[in-house]
């Protein structure tokens, strides 16, 4: 059977869905920031960015930006009723806290037992330090991944173990890729959905690490 991936719109969307009302919640730079844009209206949602804000909103529309209104990735941001900006350095605190409910963040590698990189491939021209990644990584109640399933290459970003510098051990809670939608446990790695189309055995091809799987 034929499968299509999600565009990177359609796996915020799904993210949006898992976020509960009443949650604290910081999206990582890019694709996690989509998220903002698919959060239902009729939940409350607090977005968190550790540059210095609290409860913003999705993009402005064109022509209305405040270029003093950014995200951590430098993207322009609306801030809603009763919304906050402060030092970066309250923000790491409240990350360092355990104040925020969730952290969503990309990933170059995921390992079966949680354990993230997604700062550091071993290039020698990458960035020198990990950031404020490893502060969610492990700051946060619960860590929610946005990955594409394989490298351009068509490797696994799903692995038994990093090959990259880790950012947080054993932090990942559940991984959202183009291809499914997979909950760390303590048993394993358990697939929670798929595409349509997309057979298990396929699945597991694709991935470096062994899965379970919890569709049936």
């Amino acid at each position: 059977m034929s499968y299509t991936k999600l565009s990177r719109d359609q796996i915020a969307e799904r993210v949006a869905q898992d976020i509960p009302d009443g949650a604290y919640v910081n999206l990582g730079i890019g694709l996690p920031t989509k998220i903002a844009s698919y959060l239902p209206s009729d939940k409350e949602v607090f977005l968190h960015s550790e540059n210095g804000l609290l409860a913003f909103g999705p993009p402005p529309e064109k022509g209305q930006e405040d270029s003093e209104l950014i995200n951590a990735g430098k993207e322009f941001v609306t801030m809603l009723t009763g919304g906050a900006f402060f030092h970066h350095g309250d923000s790491f605190a409240m990350m360092r806290g355990g104040h925020l409910d969730i952290a969503v963040l990309g990933a170059f590698q995921v390992a079966e037992n949680g354990d993230l990189a997604n700062w550091h491939t071993g290039a020698p021209d990458a960035i020198p330090a990990v950031g404020g990644a490893m502060d969610l990584a492990v700051g946060a109640k619960k860590v929610f991944i946005t990955t594409d399933h394989v490298t351009k290459k068509g490797e696994p970003k799903i692995v038994a173990e990093l090959a990259y510098p880790a950012t947080g051990l054993k932090c990942v809670d559940r991984i959202y890729t183009d291809l499914c939608v997979i909950d760390v446990t303590a048993a394993g790695l358990t697939v929670i959905e798929k595409v349509e189309g997309l057979s298990f055995e396929e699945l597991q091809s694709m991935t470096g690490a062994k899965l379970l799987d919890g569709t049936i």
